[in-house]
C-alpha cells in the first residue's frame, strides 16, 4: 500500500509540474524573446535561447514614443491602479458590512441586484457609460478609470468581504455595543482590522484588473501622455508598417513585474482571504 501511494504521489507531482510548465511556457518565451534582436524573433520562434543576446530592446522600449518615455506610462498605470484599488476596497468594505451586519428594508432585493450585476457582461454597459461620462466631461482624463470604482458596487469584492465578515463571531459586535460603539465604531475598530486578509485579497485582484485594463483606457484616454502601460504596449505593433516586437516583449516583461511582486509578498493573505473559515477560539 505504501509503495502504491508513493507511485501515485510521484505521478501526481509529475502531472502538476507538466501542467505548470505548459502554463509558464508563453511567459518564459516572451521573456527570452525580449533579449533577441527584433528581426530574428519570428524566424527563431522555436528556439528559446537568444542568439545573439541583446539588451537593445529594453533601451528602445523604455525610450517610448514621440518624447513620451515608458516611465510616464508606468506612472499613469500606478496612479490609476492604486487609486482605483483604494476606492474599490473602501466602497466594497462598507457595502459588505451593511449586508453582513445591518438589517434594513429591501436588503434581499439589493443583494439579489448585486449578484445579478456580477452576471451582466461588461460590454453591455460600454455605450451607456461612455455617453454618461461624456456628458460629465470625463472622457479624455483618468476620471472614468478611477471614480466609478470608488462609488459603484463591485459585486465580487462585496461578496468576498461579506463572507469573511459573516465568519467573524457576532459576540464581538455585541461586546462593542455594550462598550458604547456605534455601527461606525464597530466597522472601524473591530471589522476593518479583522478583515485584513480579505482586504489584501481584494487589493491584489483589484490592482491586477486595473493594471491590465486595456478596454477602458482605449475608450476614454486619447492623450499619449495619459496612456497606461496596457494601452502603450499596442503602439509597438503597427500593421501598416514594421512592428518592434522586441521592444514590445521587453516592456511587457517589465509590466509583469509589479503583479509578480504583489503575489510573492502577499500570497499568504491571498489564500487566507479566499479560503477562510472564520475565527478560531
Amino acid at each position: 500500500m505504501k509503495k502504491k501511494k508513493k507511485v501515485s504521489t510521484i505521478i501526481y507531482h509529475i502531472l502538476v509540474c507538466g501542467f505548470g510548465l505548459i502554463m509558464l511556457y508563453p511567459l518564459f518565451w516572451m521573456l527570452m524573446s525580449s533579449f533577441k534582436e527584433t528581426n530574428t524573433i519570428l524566424t527563431t520562434a522555436r528556439s528559446l535561447i537568444p542568439d545573439p543576446f541583446t539588451l537593445d530592446n529594453y533601451e528602445n522600449g523604455w525610450r517610448g514614443f514621440a518624447g513620451v518615455s515608458f516611465a510616464t506610462f508606468f506612472k499613469n498605470s500606478l496612479f490609476v491602479s492604486i487609486l482605483g484599488t483604494i476606492g474599490t476596497l473602501a466602497s466594497s468594505a462598507c457595502v459588505a458590512f451593511g449586508f453582513a451586519r445591518c438589517q434594513f428594508r429591501g436588503k434581499k432585493i439589493l443583494f439579489g441586484a448585486m449578484l445579478a450585476s456580477m452576471m451582466l457582461p461588461g460590454q453591455i454597459l460600454m455605450v451607456p457609460q461612455y455617453l454618461w461620462y461624456e456628458k460629465l466631461g470625463w472622457v479624455g482624463g483618468f476620471a472614468p478609470l478611477i471614480v466609478p470604482f470608488c462609488f459603484a458596487i463591485q459585486g465580487f469584492f462585496v461578496y468576498l468581504m461579506m463572507n469573511f465578515i459573516q465568519g467573524i463571531p457576532r459576540e464581538l459586535d455585541e461586546a462593542a455595543k455594550i462598550d458604547g460603539c456605534s455601527y461606525y465604531g464597530i466597522f472601524g475598530r473591530i471589522m476593518l482590522p479583522l478583515m485584513s486578509p480579505a482586504l489584501i485579497t481584494g487589493a491584489i485582484f483589484s490592482f491586477m484588473w486595473r493594471w491590465d485594463d486595456f478596454m477602458s483606457a482605449l475608450l476614454y484616454i486619447d492623450d499619449p501622455y495619459k496612456y497606461p502601460v496596457s494601452l502603450a504596449l499596442k503602439l509597438f505593433c503597427d500593421p501598416g508598417s514594421s512592428s518592434d516586437y522586441g521592444a514590445m516583449f521587453a516592456m511587457a516583461a517589465l509590466s509583469v513585474i509589479p503583479i509578480v511582486l504583489i503575489f510573492i509578498f502577499f500570497q499568504k493573505y491571498l489564500v487566507d482571504g479566499i479560503a477562510t473559515s472564520g475565527l478560531k477560539g
